[in-house]
């Protein structure tokens, strides 16, 4: 009885390889035939395998429903446009997809991150709002609003300036200051929270 459930096992196994193997050569094949002649009926058979894999991994990874959605398109257009960079030499298309999947689910991790910063200072404008009488004064140049602008640490005021008064991008202050965007980002948050707990004080 033993014996006959080892072979059984063995069995199963060879099955599951020999499956295995053919989806690999099925998936190379469609993919290549993507790369060569842009081929959409390989491309459809390609996302019709790959979609509900990389949307169950936009769902672990972001946990919305849209943001998984979002990734299983962007990821597949890649794939349609970069199908050319696949070396069969060196992997599986498999492996290829899913490292594209992969660094795509990375910048959309950083511009999520990045565009929670930034609406940190679109909090501010509301509050603004009741202290400059017409729709002409700049903002800056309200009396109060500068004086508690004067008094925010000296690398948190060059932001805020360079930014409202100046007019210049994070970016451009980046490039103007020698600093990384994210030490740019970070000050714009601390000096933007701290006049934003002034005026709720006052």
């Amino acid at each position: 009885m033993q014996t006959h459930c080892v072979e059984v096992s063995s069995q199963v196994s060879q099955i599951q390889t020999k499956s295995d193997e053919e989806d690999k050569v099925r998936l190379d094949s469609w993919l290549k035939e993507v790369a060569l002649s842009q081929d959409k009926q390989a491309f459809s058979e390609l996302f019709s395998w790959f979609a509900p894999k990389i949307r169950a991994y936009g769902l672990k990874k972001f946990n919305d429903p849209t943001l998984a959605m979002d990734l299983v398109q962007e990821t597949m257009t890649l794939v349609w446009r970069k199908a050319t960079l696949f070396n069969q030499n060196k992997g599986s298309a498999s492996g290829w997809i899913f490292t594209v999947m992969r660094n795509h689910s990375f910048d959309m991790l950083r511009k999520i991150q990045s565009n929670k910063e930034d609406t940190v200072s679109d909090e501010l404008w509301p509050l603004f709002d009741k202290q400059v009488e017409t729709i002409e004064l700049d903002w800056l140049e309200t009396k109060r609003l500068k004086k508690a602008v004067s008094v925010l640490p000296s690398n948190q005021r060059v932001v805020v300036e360079g930014i409202y008064q100046q007019g210049l991008t994070q970016q451009e202050l980046s490039e103007q200051l020698s600093e990384p965007i994210g030490t740019i980002k970070s000050r714009l948050r601390l000096a933007l929270t701290k006049l934003r707990q002034e005026y709720e004080h006052e």
